[in-house]
Order: C-alpha cells, then structure tokens, then sequence
C-alpha cells in the first residue's frame, strides 16, 4: 500500500508531549529494529524509508567500561575475563574493596569531540524543524548492575547500602556533567535513558527499594533537564504500575512502553492519562510475530483508542526491537496503521 507520511514538527510533537494538542499522535522508535531483523530481511528494509519518524534521536556517549585515551572511561579492576557469564551476572566491579579507587578518578566528562556528532545530527534535524532527542541506553539500575551483576545489587540494597549510594552518586555525577555539556553543544528538546525496573509481573526491587536507591538520583537528574525545558523520557520494560507517580514526581515527560502483558493498558490510562504522556509500544512478543496484519492493524487502533485524547499525550512506538521472525507484512501493517487511523 503506498503512503508516505509528513514529519510533525519540533512544536506539533511537544504539543502531544505537554498536552497542548497535536495534528496526529507522534512516531518515535516504530522502526527499531532488532535482534536479527538485519539479517533476515536485508536491503528489503529500505522499503521502510517511506515511513518517516517524527523524532530525531541522536547519540548521548556514555563513559567506557574499557580504557580509552582520552580517559572517558570507569576505573574498574583488570580482571580475569576467560570465564563467560550470563550478561547480567558479569560484575565489572565484582567486589567492594575496590570501591575507593574507582571513586578517585571518574570519567573525563570534558574529553575532547564527545559531542560531535550528535551536534552535526541535532543542526541537521533543526535546519528541518525536527524535535531533537538525546539518547542513551541504561542510568541508575541497569548501569548499577553492570558494575555489580544483578543479583549481586539486589542484596546489595540490604547488605551495603552506604556504597550503593556512593556508587549512584558517582554515576549520577557524571551523567549531570555530561547533560549540562549536552544542552550546551547539542540543544535538545528531549532527553531520553533507559532502566528496565520491571519483570514480567512485578518490579525487580520493591517501591521502598526504588525510592530509596533510585528515586533520589532520577529527581535529580531529570530536575536539572526539566529545570532547563528539556523533556525527560524513559524506557523501562516490564510491570512497573507501582511507581508511575514516583517517575512523575520526578519529573518524568514520557514513558515508554506501558508493556502489553505485564500492565494493564486500561487502568494506566484511567490512572495517569493527562498527567504524562504514553509512548505505547506494539507488542513484539507476540502480537508482532504471531497475528495477521489485520489483528495488528486493531492493536494499533485499540493503543490510540486506550490512550489517545484530544490534547495528546500519547505516541507510538515499538514495544522493543522488532526481531528476526517477525513477518514483514506485519511490520508494514503497524507503521501504516500508526499513520492511517484516525487521521
């Protein structure tokens, strides 16, 4: 089916983020493309050019886990890495002991070119009246885990709370020193991180863990962003009903993805629509892979009925990557539906 859609601009994509009303909800994130996607269907997706998403991310750079010249990099202990984990059993930092050195020194956050390219690409965007949004994956939990392992940081929260806090802080340093260069190289509209708090049933910590080890750094990070008009958005996967009006307190703008099947879609609407904005993601566990396109057509159709208004608040996005397996109608069917219904 040819179509081909007109980008929202920079004004109309924050009128749907701050509720003041837009043309039609926003695209950001529809053509992630994931695990093995590449792969399987090649050049094939450049038929996807067509759809034109109505964000521009560009690259946040966050410090190295292994040494670099320009020392934008963690000072973590050289350690014997022949024996291969789980990616969240690996613990760059596996023990407290080595704490204090890693503390002396944190990232050069004032490394030369860090910025670069996400400036070329933000001017790009603006030249075209684009809202420009800075990118990275993993903050506050996901980071942490890197350092400890996941099940390492977990009893953590119990067992060594004062170097938990220590290492969030040295975190959060860094990040705030690298947002403030941030605004005044690149100029974003947004600012986006992810933490995925969620299992398919429930936090991964519970809410009294969240507000004490995790709230304290997200108000603090996302204040300054806010502080500055910067709107703040998460990606966090999973059940996380629990904490939606702490990550507001926050000052959080836009949360994504309200996952099908570990939240219900009806009561987050009914609980905060018109207090944050939804980035609701297609499900591409299963819907994605396993439906018609016409099944998936009315999942985009019941997303924009579930949590679209009259002043905005809602766009659309992927749940996650799109991965291999994934019947390219159905692709084509959710970004032509995102497009099509109701406008």
């Amino acid at each position: 089916m040819e179509f081909a859609n007109t980008s929202l601009t920079r004004d109309e994509v924050r009128g749907a983020i701050r509720r003041t009303g837009a043309p039609r909800p926003p695209l950001a994130f529809v053509k992630w493309w994931g695990e093995g996607l590449a792969e399987q269907y090649g050049s094939r997706l450049g038929y996807f050019d067509r759809y034109r998403e109505d964000v521009c991310v560009v690259s946040f750079p966050v410090p190295s886990f292994s040494p670099r010249s320009d020392g934008f990099h963690w000072r973590l202990p050289q350690l014997d890495t022949a024996v291969s984990k789980a990616h969240d059993a690996n613990a760059a930092l596996p023990d407290w002991k080595y704490l204090a050195d890693f503390l002396k020194t944190l990232p050069d956050t004032d490394a030369p070119g860090l910025f670069d390219a996400a400036r070329r690409s933000a001017e790009a965007a603006r030249s075209r009246g684009q809202y420009v949004l800075i990118h990275h994956w993993s903050l506050m939990y996901e980071r942490i885990w890197n350092f400890r392992g996941m099940e390492n940081l977990l009893t953590d929260y119990y067992d060594y709370p004062d170097e938990v806090h220590a290492l969030h802080k040295a975190v959060a340093d860094t990040e705030l020193k690298l947002l403030r260069r941030a605004i005044d190289e690149v100029r974003p509209d947004g600012y986006m991180i992810s933490d995925d708090l969620g299992g398919q049933n429930s936090l991964m910590m519970s809410p009294v863990q969240f507000r004490a080890f995790i709230k304290p750094y997200y108000k603090r990070i996302w204040g300054f962003a806010r502080e500055r008009d910067i709107d703040v958005w998460l990606h966090t996967c999973g059940h996380i009903t629990e904490i939606i009006g702490d990550l507001i307190e926050c000052g959080l703008s836009v949360l994504h993805p309200i996952q099908k099947h570990t939240m219900d879609w009806n009561k987050a609407a009914a609980d905060w629509k018109g207090k944050i904005t939804f980035l609701v993601g297609m499900d591409v566990q299963d819907t994605l892979i396993n439906s018609t396109p016409e099944q998936v057509r009315a999942e985009v159709r019941l997303m924009r009925d579930t949590f679209d208004s009259s002043y905005g608040g809602f766009m659309y996005a992927a749940g996650n990557g799109i991965v291999a397996g994934t019947p390219f109608v159905n692709i084509d069917a959710f970004i032509d539906e995102c497009i099509r219904y109701g406008n």
